[in-house]
Formats: C-alpha cells, structure tokens, sequence
C-alpha cells in the first residue's frame, strides 16, 4: 500500500510539474487595451500591431536598428525607369493551415489591400501600386504609376502583411498567417491567446505561446507584473519607476520610439478654424512642465511634427510657454474673453494620457480656455474620432502617432494632406493646405533623399505655423519586464516583440 501510495504521490507530483512548466513557457503580457480588429489590413493602433505581428509578416522588415530587410521577400530589384519592383517570394513558408506561400497568394493579399472598396485606413501606403503581376511561382511585380521613394519603407508595416485570400471572411474569428504564433483563442476585452507554430519557417520561438491581457489601470497592470501574474507590463507610470526598479525581479526599460503626442484640433469648426487661436493653445500650454512633472522626463517635447530618428525630421523649434501671447492672440481672432470647448482623450492608450489632459486643462483656464475632458476606451475613442466632418462632434482630442516605417511620409503625408481626411484616412483635423499637400506629392515621387528631406522641411514648416495641433511631445517606452524573460523586443515601432522570447 505505500509503494502505491508513493507511486500516486510521484505521478501528482510530475503532473503538476509538467502544468507548472506548460503554464511557465507562456508569455504573459499586459497591455493597456485590447485589440480593436484581428485582420491586419485594418489595424490602426500599435497595440493591435503588436498582437498582429506574431500571426501576421510583412515582405520586408524594419528592424530595432532602423533598417529596412528582406522578409517574406528574401530579394528584390527595380527596374531601371524605378516603376517595376520584383519581388522573389521565399518558397520555404507555409500559413497556419499548412497552405504553402507563393506569388499567387501574395498577389491576392496585395489585391485586396488596394482594393477601393475595402477602405482600409493605411491604403496610401501603397497608391502608386497600379497592378500586382505574378510571373512565376515565388515571383511577383509590383507595378507603380510614379517612382515611389518610401515603397519599401511602406512594405514594412504590419497593416501590410501578407493573409491568406481563402481566410479573409474568417479573419476576426479565425485568423492564419505566417507568423511564427497561431491565433488559440480570445476573451473580447480580456485576453488573447496565441500558441507557437510549430511549422514557422524561420527561429522557432523558446515560448509556448503568447497571452496579451488588456489591462487599461496602470495600477492594475503593474501589479499584474510585480506579482508576476504577468512577464512584460506596458506604459509603466512615471512615478512607479523607481519602485518598479528597486522591486527585486523587475527591470524597467526605457527605450525610444517614433511615436509622436499631440492633441488634434478640428480646423472645421469655430473658433478652431482661426489658426490664431490654434496658436494661441501652442503658446497656453507648458510642455516642459508637462515631460518633468507629468510624464517623469520621460518624453521629449516636440519641435516637429515628427520625432526625432525618423527620416525627413528636422527641429523647427517648439513653441515657448507664453500664455500672455497666446492672450494677445485669442483677442486678435476676436475672442478677447476665450471660449467654451470639449477636449477627448482616451483611456489606458498613451503614456499618462488622462493625466496629461488633466494638466492641460488648467492651463487653458488660465488664458481664458474652458475645456471640459471627455475620456472614452480606446475603441470607443476611435469610433467617435474617426466620423467624418459632417458628423463629427469631436473639436480637439488627444492621440498619439506612430511613424513606424522610419519615413516622413507616413508620418505627414497620413495626418495632414487632405487626401487623408477621416473616415478614408487619419487627418482627424480636416487640415487642409494645397501647398503642403504639392510638397507631400512631390516627396513621394522624388527619390534623391537630400531634395526630399528639404521638402519635408518646407512643408513641416507650413504645418507647423498653421498649427492643426497642439504639438506635446514624443514618447519613450516604459515596459516592466520580469526576470527570466529573455529576448523579448521592445521595438521603436511601440511593439513589444516575443517572437524570439524564451523564459529561464
């Protein structure tokens, strides 16, 4: 009876090791918000992109380093007038459902990315694309109406990765691509779970699986990590910083992004339509009081629309803490008194976002601003700002930009030429300047870098003096990580990456 009864012991004992290790090779991470869509051609947000990115790849890479690789795409070639790109498409890949990659499949995803009637957010990135030819198996053309300077660039980004055209009704439910994770299962809201795929074509993985909980109070989230409920923890508050470090077990990194801070103001209603009074919010608010007190030092304030590290970013020079000139000016628009304005800002998205609109608000007061803050989750939040202008009711929100290809085109040619005006795209402002837009159109098309970073200069300037922002700051990434956590990414495109991962 006791040999037995030893026996029983040591098979409970193995099984509950071998739950304990299974459990342990999963990687948990914390997320301030939950994915909005599970099909990467209409993802618009990097915590979406981040869940994306291990299901989903792209023809080509941007990597930590900023540069730009061959993926799905292991080579390439334009022609000598710069209109053709060929594409050699690896024939080592297979989708989750074991369906092999070829010319055809990626022609097909290519096809319904441009395709008009899909109004996908990020459809610019590919516009000069006139048709998509397969000429052999793992060979395909791309075929443009202009040279396009930042194609390759744009063939980086995670809303342009490669989905299999027989899944794309299943998409939200069941979605197969490449990656080396395959979607398990998803709690709306709560949690989604990825497993390895063990048929990946490159390094496998040293994790099991990956699971995002989307987790929007900081507190909540931190303690998420410090009770080790989860590995990685997203947007560290500023004051939990030194605590978190001095937390044996626990680093926080800090690592620079391309992300860019703003508060958008719609130029289609009164009296934001003036860029006096546009300026004269610029002048209201003391961003550096808002990087040292707010956000711990942890971001920089803007003197571009862009951030630094992107190419075509140039410091025009930020607008000083004035309030007494930005008096001056809203007098000079005819109203001496200020005005009454509703101000938007999401929950759990950005690095202290309720916090920052809490600062502002006072600030505005000062000078004569009353602004009442409205705060929605993040979905809900892109809903409502993402209405066209004769059905918007959304005059001035805070949102954050992410130049994830490393280009000034994605990161001005989306938020300020007019062609990209929401619902079809992300000008959220309705801002609109023929002259920045000729300076857009002409950066894409001209492929000598020195000509177009000047370019960007002269239209960054024009943005930048009619001011449909209120420029803040760039972020820096502030991620919790436990311990034992090996090889996971924290990537400048705001991506926290597993794809290489492995836990001790």
């Amino acid at each position: 009876m006791l040999k037995r009864t030893t026996h029983l012991l040591v098979a409970l004992l193995a099984a509950t090791c071998l739950a304990t290790s299974a459990l342990a090779q999963t990687l948990i991470i914390a997320q301030g918000t939950d994915a909005v869509t599970l099909d990467p051609h209409d993802v618009t947000d990097s915590p979406t992109a981040t869940i994306a990115s291990h299901m989903f790849e792209t023809l080509f890479d941007y990597t930590p380093e900023g540069e730009i690789v061959p993926h799905l795409a292991h080579d390439y070639e334009f022609s000598s007038d710069g209109l053709v790109l060929t594409l050699h498409i690896r024939d080592d890949v297979t989708f989750h459902d074991g369906t092999p990659l070829t010319a055809e499949v990626v022609k097909g995803s290519l096809d319904r990315f441009l395709d008009p009637a899909n109004a996908f957010t990020f459809r610019f990135l590919l516009d000069r694309v006139e048709e998509v030819v397969v000429t052999g198996e793992h060979t395909v053309e791309l075929h443009l109406s202009t040279q396009f300077a930042p194609l390759l660039a744009h063939l980086t980004h995670n809303t342009v990765s490669v989905v299999l055209p027989s899944n794309v009704a299943d998409l939200e439910t069941n979605p197969i691509g490449t990656g080396p994770f395959s979607f398990a299962s998803r709690d709306v809201g709560t949690s989604i779970d990825l497993e390895r795929y063990d048929g990946y074509w490159g390094e496998q993985p040293g994790v099991s699986g990956v699971r995002f909980l989307s987790v929007p109070e900081n507190t909540t989230r931190m303690a998420l990590v410090e009770s080790g409920e989860a590995h990685v923890a997203v947007r560290v508050p500023p004051q939990d910083i030194a605590r978190l470090d001095a937390t044996p077990g626990i680093t926080v990194e800090n690592v620079s992004s391309l992300r860019t801070i703003f508060i958008y103001l719609n130029v289609e209603v009164e009296p934001l339509n003036n860029p006096l009074v546009r300026q004269a919010l610029n002048y209201a608010v003391n961003n550096d009081d808002i990087a040292e007190f707010v956000v711990g030092g942890a971001v920089r304030p803007s003197d571009a629309p862009i951030a630094p590290g992107i190419f075509g970013y140039t410091p025009l020079g930020g607008y000083d803490y004035d309030p007494e000139r930005a008096r001056e000016l809203l007098a000079e628009a005819g109203y001496p008194d200020g005005f009454s304005t509703t101000f938007y800002s999401p929950t759990g998205r950005y690095l202290q976002d309720i916090q920052i609109a809490e600062a502002i608000q006072p600030m505005l007061a000062e000078v004569g601003i009353n602004a009442t803050i409205e705060t929605l989750e993040w979905a809900a939040f892109l809903e409502l700002t993402s209405l066209p202008v004769e059905e918007t009711v959304v005059p001035m929100a805070l949102m954050g930009w992410g130049t994830v290809t490393g280009d000034a085109d994605y990161g001005l040619f989306a938020l300020f030429h007019t062609s990209e005006h929401v619902p079809d795209g992300s000008n959220r402002a309705f801002y609109s300047n023929s002259m920045v837009d000729a300076l857009l159109d002409e950066a894409r098309t001209n492929t000598d870098p020195t000509v177009r970073e000047q370019i960007y200069t002269d239209a960054m300037n024009l943005i930048w003096t009619d001011a449909p922002w209120l420029f803040l700051h760039s972020e820096t990434q502030l991620v919790a990580v436990r311990d034992g956590v090996n090889g996971v990414v924290i990537h400048p495109t705001e991506r926290v990456l597993a794809l290489t991962a492995s836990l001790d």
